[in-house]
Formats: C-alpha cells, sequence, structure tokens
C-alpha cells in the first residue's frame, strides 16, 4: 500500500463537495438513521453510527440535525424504508468502481446508476465482479507540521496501525478497520490534529492511468457522488497530482 496517496484523492472530494453541502448533510443524515435503525443509538456499541456522526461532524452538520437522524433511526422512523445496495462496475481506463447506495427505490436508483455509467463511457457489472478488489481500512492524515515523523510512527504504530506514510503536505495512516478507533483516541490524547479521519475501502493492486483518463474517472465519480442517493464511490486508482490540479 506504500507509495500511493489516498489523502489526495479525498482532499478533492472534500474540495468539490464543499458548495454541496445541504445534499451532503442530506446524505449524512440517511447514513445516521440507518445505522441507528440497524445497531441501536449506543455509540460505545454502534460502530456503524459512531463514524457516521464522526463523518457529519466532519463537514459541520448542526448538531439538532445529528440527533434528530438518530432519534428517527433508532425510532424506527424513516430509516426504515432506505435500503443499501452496492453496484459494480468498470469506467474509463478499465477502473474498477463500487459504488455504495442508500435508496428508498432500488429499481429507480438502478436506472439512474446504469444511465450515469453509460453515459461515462463505463459498465456495470454484476454482483461480486470488483468487490474482491478493495479492503477496509481506517485512514487518517496529519499534516506535517504537526507532529515528529518518528514519535507520529511510534504512537500509530503501537496504537495498531498498518503504516505511516510520508505523503509530501501529509503523513498518512492506514489501519485495520477494527483498530481505527484506538488510533483515533490515542492521536487526540497526545493532542494530535488530524485533517482527515475515516473509514474507507482501497483497492489492494491500483492500476496507473495517464492524466487524461484519470480527468475522466474523476468527472465520473463526481457525477456519482452528485446522485442523491450514492453514499460513498470507491476506485482502484490513484489519480495523480497532475490530474487533480487541472480539475
Amino acid at each position: 500500500m506504500s507509495g500511493h496517496s489516498h489523502w489526495a484523492g479525498i482532499k478533492h472530494k472534500k474540495a468539490a463537495i464543499d458548495a454541496k453541502r445541504g445534499k451532503l448533510f442530506s446524505k449524512m443524515a440517511k447514513e445516521i438513521m440507518v445505522a441507528a435503525r440497524l445497531g441501536g443509538d449506543d455509540l460505545a456499541m454502534n460502530i456503524r453510527l459512531r463514524h457516521a456522526i464522526d463523518k457529519a461532524r466532519a463537514v459541520s452538520m448542526p448538531k439538532d440535525n445529528i440527533e434528530r437522524a438518530v432519534k428517527k433511526g433508532a425510532g424506527g422512523s424513516d430509516g426504515q424504508s432506505l435500503v443499501e445496495i452496492t453496484y459494480e462496475g468498470y469506467g474509463p481506463g478499465g477502473v474498477a468502481l463500487l459504488v455504495e447506495c442508500l435508496t428508498d427505490s432500488t429499481n429507480r436508483v438502478f436506472s439512474e446508476i446504469r444511465k450515469i455509467f453509460d453515459q461515462a463511457g463505463g459498465r456495470l457489472g454484476k454482483t461480486g465482479a470488483v468487490q474482491w478488489k478493495f479492503k477496509t481500512y481506517g485512514l487518517l492524515a496529519v499534516k506535517k507540521d504537526a507532529v515528529e515523523e518518528d514519535a507520529l510512527l511510534e504512537m500509530a504504530l503501537e496504537a495498531g496501525a498498518d503504516d505511516v506514510t510520508d505523503q509530501g503536505d501529509v503523513f498518512e495512516i492506514l489501519t485495520p478497520p477494527e483498530r481505527y478507533y484506538d488510533v483515533c483516541r490515542t492521536l487526540d490524547e497526545r493532542s494530535v490534529p488530524t485533517e482527515v479521519r475515516e473509514l474507507t475501502k482501497i483497492a489492494e493492486v491500483e492500476i496507473d492511468v495517464d492524466i487524461g483518463t484519470a480527468q475522466k474517472i474523476l468527472r465520473f465519480m463526481e457525477r456519482l457522488d452528485d446522485h442523491d442517493d450514492v453514499q460513498n464511490v470507491y476506485a482502484d486508482f490513484t489519480p495523480p497530482q497532475e490530474a487533480l490540479a487541472q480539475l
């Protein structure tokens, strides 16, 4: 996994969605409601809910909105009608994609996601077509001026991280999902601020694409992200810095 800057792609995504905060809040509320419906409202026992709330707070979702979504989900209201579904397929350059959705209409969302794939020159695959390529990780990014590299490496690995790499402007930390909150807690206890922290899916082997193809994929992923029912989009490539800079 070393050498690939997963933080770079997330930083680009954060910039792209910053102007769509209202839509983002709606997506966060959906995830919170479903997490509360499935696992209850106890954050200590419901890791999925804890992570959903962390993501909502990271984009400055109001506390009242978060609490309302938790109550609706835990009470069986609204969240009960939402169905989780993951679409798998290929985009420009043969890049594999996972598209995670929460929807109240599987027929509608399938038709709309397929249309986005078709228009981008991609194609949807069958269940299991590309999911095997991806693995869940905890991902954290720490600005390089916030901590010494040796100190960060020691505390992260002791807390259970898999890897710490230098990615130019940040140190990137990858953790197994079960140790993600251990690493988060350790950094908080040492007052080490993070630029990003989230559970995400990363391809075990990432493919290289040229700048033109990377730009097509990134625009394709933005179109998918912009869909109201799409929660997450993952691809098995790391976008070149030049492609990110030109978008």
